[in-house]
C-alpha cells in the first residue's frame, strides 16, 4: 500500500529466462526515467500481451484482440522447477533485510523492521540519496550497525541484491519497478516481498512464478490488508463455518487520491497518475481481492477462474486538474483513459462470485467494502456489521464487536500494534519475519501474488472487450486443489 503513508486520507482505526542477474538490466525497459512522460509510457502500458515472448508486436495483439490474449495467458506453460506451495523458509535466528525504495511507504515501513527483534537492516536503496541517508540514520539510531547505502542511480538496486549478507529484500517503489526488482532479488538468491501490485503484465506474473519455482525463493505480495483486525476475524469465522457454505464476497480500493496524485511533493514524480493514461482497468485490486480470496481458500481448495470487468468514463482526474492545476503544468499534456470506477466480477471454480471495485478519481469516503456472504448470513464492513443465523432473525444488522472471541491469535497477542493502518502493517511484517526465523511456510506465496494481481491486466483487457469474461490463469498448475494453510495460521508452539 505505497500510497497511504500520509495519515489524513485514511482512518487509523479501520480495521523465466537465464539465471544471470545482468539480464534484468538488459531486458527490462521499465525504468522510472522512461516512464515519467506520457509519450514514454504508452508502449509499456500496452505490453499486457507479451506472454513470455518479450516481443513488441504482442502489445499490438493485446490492443486488438484482448480475449485471445487472455486465453493464451490462461494456458499454463510447462513448469521449469518445483512447486513452492507449502515450502518452508530456511530457519534462521536473524533475518538480514535489504530495503529498496524509501519514499512514503518504504520510509515508514523501515521503522517496523527495526522494531522487531532478530531483524537487521543491512542495506538501503533509493536513487534519491537524501531518502536513503535518512533511512540509514534510522538504522543507526535503532542501535544497529550502519547499513550499506545504494543511491547511484535507478539500477543500484541490482548491487544491493548481489550482496551475500541478505536473506530478504523488501521492495516499495513505483509499480513499474516491482517486477524487475523482484526478479533481481530471486536471481541473486534472496526471498523477496513486494508492495502492491507485484507486477503489471501477465507475462511478468508467469515469469515471477517460474522464477520462484526455479530459484526456490519465495516471492510474496505484501498484502497488508489481509492482516486487518476485521479481515482476520471474518477469516476465522468463515473457516469455522459460521457463514455456512460461502457464496459471495466483495472487496475494493475506493480511496480519493486526486489531491495526492497531483501533489508534486507526495510522490516521486507523476508515476502513479500516469498509469491512468495507460490502463482502463483496476489498477490496485489486491487490497480488496486478497482478504476475500483468503476467506474462500483461493489457491487452497478453490481458485479464481474468470473475470469480467466494466468501467465508467474517465472524467475525475481531468476535472480535478481543471480546477486545481495552473496552466502550463506538465499534467495538462496527459490524457486519462483509466475508468473512474471499475467493477469486476470474479468467478471461482466452486461457483462463488467476488466483486471488485476500484475508484481513486472521484469524491468518496475510504472503503474496501470487505464483505462475505454464505448460506447462514453475511458480513459487511465500512461500517462493520453482521447478520448470522440463528442469532439474527429480525432483518436487523448486529454488532460485529460481539464476535471478538474469533480474533486471530496475532491480534490477541498484539492488542495495540504499532505502525500505520491500524496496526496491520506491523502484524504483516511481524508474521513474515517470524516465519523466516522459525522456518515456517509463509502465509502466502507467489501463486497468491500472481492471482491477486491478475485483475490489473485482465480487467483492462475485459473492458476493451466490452466486458467479456476472460480466463484467469491457474498459476498453481493444479496445486489449488490441495487444502493447505494460509493467513488463518496456528500460533507457533501450540
Amino acid at each position: 500500500m505505497n500510497d497511504d503513508a500520509r495519515p489524513a486520507p485514511e482512518p487509523q482505526d479501520m480495521p523465466p529466462h537465464s539465471g544471470s542477474a545482468d539480464e534484468v538490466k538488459r531486458q527490462d525497459p521499465s525504468r522510472r526515467s522512461v516512464l515519467w512522460t506520457t509519450a514514454g509510457v504508452a508502449g509499456a502500458g500496452l505490453g499486457l500481451g507479451a506472454l513470455g515472448t518479450g516481443t513488441a508486436s504482442a502489445a499490438g495483439t493485446a490492443a486488438s484482440e484482448p480475449a485471445s490474449v487472455a486465453a493464451a495467458a490462461a494456458a499454463a506453460p510447462a513448469r521449469k522447477g518445483r512447486t513452492m506451495a507449502g515450502v518452508r523458509f530456511e530457519k534462521r535466528s536473524t533475518v538480514r533485510v535489504g530495503i529498496v525504495g524509501l519514499g512514503n511507504r518504504g520510509g515508514s515501513m523501515i521503522d517496523l523492521f527495526l522494531a522487531l527483534p532478530g531483524v537487521q537492516v543491512k542495506a538501503v536503496c533509493d536513487p534519491v540519496r537524501d531518502k536513503a541517508e535518512r533511512a540509514a540514520a534510522k538504522v543507526t539510531a535503532a542501535g544497529q550497525p550502519a547499513p550499506a547505502v545504494y543511491a547511484k542511480g535507478e539500477d543500484d538496486y541490482e548491487n544491493l541484491c548481489k550482496r551475500g549478507d541478505l536473506d530478504f529484500v523488501y521492495v516499495a517503489t513505483p509499480w513499474e519497478l516491482h517486477f524487475p526488482m523482484a526478479k533481481a532479488a530471486m536471481l541473486n538468491g534472496k526471498h523477496v516481498g513486494v508492495e502492491c501490485p507485484i507486477a503489471m503484465r501477465l507475462d511478468e506474473l508467469w515469469e515471477l512464478v517460474d522464477l520462484s519455482e526455479r530459484t526456490r525463493r519465495h516471492c510474496m505480495q505484501l498484502e497488508n490488508c489481509c492482516y486487518g483486525k476485521n479481515e482476520m476475524r471474518v477469516l476465522r469465522m468463515a473457516h469455522a463455518g459460521l457463514f455456512g457454505d460461502l457464496l459471495h464476497g466483495a472487496g475494493a480500493y475506493n480511496h480519493d487520491l486526486r489531491e495526492l496524485m497531483f501533489d508534486p511533493d507526495y510522490y516521486e514524480g507523476p508515476w502513479r497518475r500516469l498509469w491512468h493514461t495507460r490502463l482502463r482497468g483496476d489498477l490496485y485490486p489486491n487490497h480488496g481481492f486478497g482478504p476475500v480470496a483468503n476467506y474462500m481458500d483461493v489457491n487452497r481448495g478453490d481458485r479464481a477462474v474468470s473475470i469480467t470487468s466494466i468501467g465508467t468514463p474517465a472524467l475525475g482526474l481531468a476535472e480535478y486538474r481543471k480546477e486545481h492545476m495552473p496552466p502550463g503544468d506538465p499534467s495538462w499534456k496527459e490524457s486519462y483513459i483509466g475508468a473512474d470506477r471499475t467493477i469486476s466480477l470474479v468467478q471461482t471454480a466452486k461457483g462463488r462470485v467476488i466483486r471488485l471495485e476500484h475508484d481513486v478519481s472521484t469524491p468518496h469516503p475510504y472503503s474496501r467494502i470487505n464483505s462475505l456472504g454464505g448460506t447462514r448470513g453475511v458480513f459487511e464492513d465500512y461500517p462493520a456489521r453482521i447478520y448470522l443465523e440463528p442469532a439474527n432473525t429480525n432483518h436487523q444488522w448486529d454488532d460485529f464487536k460481539k464476535y471478538a472471541e474469533w480474533d486471530h491469535w496475532l491480534w490477541k497477542e498484539h492488542a495495540n500494534p504499532p505502525g500505520g493502518h491500524g496496526g496491520m502493517d506491523y502484524l504483516m511484517i511481524f508474521r513474515l519475519m517470524q516465519c523466516m526465523q522459525l522456518g515456517l511456510v509463509p502465509d502466502f506465496d507467489v501463486y497468491d501474488a500472481a492471482t491477486w494481481t491478475a485483475p490489473v491486466p485482465l480487467s483492462h483487457l475485459s473492458i476493451k472487450a466490452k466486458g467479456a469474461p476472460l480466463p484467469i490463469p491457474d498459476f498453481t498448475r493444479g496445486e489449488w486443489r490441495k487444502a493447505r494453510s494460509g493467513v488463518d495460521s496456528e500460533k507457533p508452539g501450540e
